[in-house]
């Protein structure tokens, strides 16, 4: 498996609505694989392969496959006198997670490290009762190790700031910041190489177009522009989702099991996936003895969901995969479970007519 592409795509910097560096990646890793590739207004790449094979007479089948690219992180929303850095948040977080985290602040001239920590008294001359608060998002600010002066000439207000953690190889998992949801872009990536590549190119007859979608992590808005102008007959929503066969979580509100194969999107809180589908993908599953599970996530959403309410509708799946310690910089999958999931995807597109 390409490990070194999830690497890059994960320690990229892109939040909602800044996702360009991750978009001039993607880009150039994609030449070859698609007959059409554009960027919309929003920021969304959407690339197109046209059928391979297919009868006469028969209209074409559109699919859409929606990976989005943004990570939760912030903007700098002030630049105080002393040239501390404060912050918007721009999707979900539990602050509990954020204490003492190394960030990477982005800016168009260059990019500058510094410390994230929430305002207030040190262990040593603190309260218990001071220690045990939650501290908001609007409490933490970042500390670039700088002049005041030097931080006000480098940073404005706008400018990207997000976790800086290296990304991990480990024997059995990956582990990283933004698996959500650059698994979903290097799964969609490496899907389509395995329709395009070499003697093992599978033909397929429907036209199939993934969209590269921006600002899913606030509102799904990146996708809901892409499905309204590709006009989709099938969707397909790829994100993480929730592994929590962990300490501390009952075994019934797990979600998925990592090492269990791909998941398969049931039902979510923004969407449920088409039943015709969720048969035919899992019967492509067993066929192919590739590992899956089906899954249902009490609250979230994802992409599919755009694609499923826009224009005249779509029959829409998400392929998910289990993620352990979502919207943390610790997020992790088990490497079995990306095997799954590309195989699985790869040898279901070519079945859809």
């Amino acid at each position: 498996m390409n490990i070194e592409l999830l690497r890059r795509l994960c320690e990229t910097p892109g939040v909602p609505g800044r996702e360009d560096r991750v978009r001039a990646l993607i880009e150039k890793e994609i030449r070859g694989l698609f007959d059409e590739v554009r960027v919309d207004a929003l920021g969304s790449l959407i690339a197109t392969r046209h059928p391979t094979a297919g009868k006469r007479g028969r209209s074409t089948t559109k699919v859409l496959m929606a990976a989005h690219m943004d990570e939760i992180g912030f903007l700098v929303r002030d630049v105080d006198a002393n040239g501390f850095l404060w912050l918007n948040a721009s999707g979900g977080f539990d602050t509990r997670n954020l204490f003492s985290r190394r960030v990477r602040v982005c800016t168009p001239k260059g990019d500058h490290l510094g410390v994230l920590n929430p305002g207030g008294k040190p262990i040593h001359i603190s309260s218990e009762a001071e220690r045990s608060k939650v501290p908001p998002v609007e409490e933490f600010f970042v500390d670039l190790g700088m002049e005041a002066a030097e931080v006000k000439r480098l940073v404005s207000i706008g400018d990207v700031v997000v976790p800086e953690e290296p990304f991990l190889d480990l024997p059995a998992k990956v582990v990283s910041k933004a698996l959500d949801n650059r698994f979903a872009c290097w799964l969609a990536i490496e899907s389509v190489r395995r329709l395009a590549g070499g003697r093992s190119k599978a033909r397929h007859a429907a036209e199939i177009t993934v969209a590269f979608t921006v600002q899913e992590e606030v509102g799904l808005r990146g996708a809901q522009t892409v499905a309204n102008a590709v006009g989709a007959d099938i969707g397909i929503g790829l994100d993480v989702t929730l592994a929590c066969d962990t300490p501390g979580v009952p075994d019934h509100q797990r979600v998925s099991r990592q090492g269990d194969g791909a998941a398969i999107l049931i039902q979510d809180s923004s969407m449920i996936s088409d039943a015709r589908l969720v048969e035919d993908l899992c019967a492509v599953a067993r066929r192919h003895r590739i590992p899956y599970q089906r899954s249902i996530l009490p609250r979230g959403g994802q992409d599919g969901a755009a694609i499923q309410r826009a224009g005249r509708g779509a029959r829409t799946i998400g392929v998910c995969c289990g993620t352990r310690y979502i919207h943390t910089v610790t997020e992790s999958i088990d490497k079995r479970d990306l095997k799954a999931s590309v195989d699985l995807l790869a040898a279901w597109l070519p079945t859809i007519e």
